[in-house]
């Protein structure tokens, strides 16, 4: 499990991209993840290139393989990323989201 600490540490950068929009330069499906994903996969993994030129990855979600293409437009939200640990911190971090 991840540490409270690195959780907090990480907010400065979630905020910086949180809410930013993008398109899909290129995409993967992970199909054998790390074991706190196991219960996800396979789920899409997009690289996404962001308004200010700035590239970052993450899990794509609210959208199924059929409809994902490179050139979509996407933008960044807050979702659980991890199960509670032990302290009962629950992780959040940046996913992506197609626009409508």
């Amino acid at each position: 499990m991840i540490s409270p600490v690195k959780i907090w540490r990480r907010q400065k950068e979630i905020r910086k991209v949180l809410g930013k929009k993008g398109k899909i330069l290129t995409w993967t499906k992970i199909f054998t993840p790390g074991s706190d994903f196991k219960k996800y996969a396979p789920y899409p993994v997009v690289l996404v290139k962001l308004e200010n030129k700035e590239k970052i990855y993450g899990q794509l979600v609210d959208c199924e393989e059929k409809n994902l293409k490179i050139g979509q437009e996407v933008i960044s939200v807050l979702r659980k990323v991890r199960a509670s640990s032990e302290e009962g911190v629950i992780a959040y971090g940046i996913k992506f989201k197609p626009m409508k």
